[in-house]
């Protein structure tokens, strides 16, 4: 029989330690959220200080946690851990090309919520990318683009359509060009529109 694996902060490593389960009672979660779960994402950047910065307006909110190279928003709309994590330039450009995610995105529910988030992170000074009805990933959507101080790519969108006939980005009702084997590549990034 498998014994189940928990996870504890280890007193002499300081670091995530394998623990003994126990047939004593279960814990709660310490930290409260409005959801049954939420996602966590964790990213590797050169400056915490300076991602605080677009993140705040990302987000549009305070970080719930800052600590040296370290910071921690807990986001309620939508449901997200979020942590920016301290890391040398080296390692950040290593994960962002070989192991990183190609970008993230928050999926909001109008073009009006899209249009909100443009407008707040234009007033703090980031520049923003617009797409308007674009079909990718077999949808069309509105959405704008900005870009963290290390080069995370995020994207804001409405799905106005829940089916579009191809997978990569076109204005919707543009005449497709023929399919390529780069067709599969070429989805969801800004880079993709050029």
């Amino acid at each position: 029989m498998d014994t189940p694996i928990n996870t504890t902060k280890s007193e002499s490593s300081g670091c995530c330690a394998r623990a003994p389960s126990t047939d004593g009672p279960a814990h709660n979660s310490a930290v409260e959220f409005a959801t049954t779960s939420r996602v966590h994402v964790a990213i590797a950047v050169r400056d915490v200080a300076r991602s605080i910065d677009f993140y705040r307006e990302l987000f549009g909110q305070e970080p719930t946690k800052v600590r040296e190279g370290y910071a921690k928003f807990e986001v309620a709309e939508p449901p997200v851990n979020f942590t920016l994590n301290q890391s040398p330039a080296a390692l950040v450009e290593l994960l962002r090309e070989h192991t990183g995610p190609r970008h993230f995105g928050i999926q909001v529910k109008s073009t009006e919520a899209v249009a909100t988030a443009k407008a707040r992170l234009e007033a703090a000074g980031l520049e923003t990318l617009t797409e308007e009805q674009v079909s990718c990933c077999y949808a069309v959507q509105d959405k704008i683009w900005a870009q963290d101080p290390d080069g995370h790519r995020w994207e804001i969108f409405v799905v106005t359509k829940a089916d579009a006939p191809r997978y990569e980005r076109i204005p919707a009702g543009a005449v497709a060009p023929e399919p390529t084997t780069e067709d599969s590549a070429a989805c969801c990034a800004p880079s993709c529109c050029a």
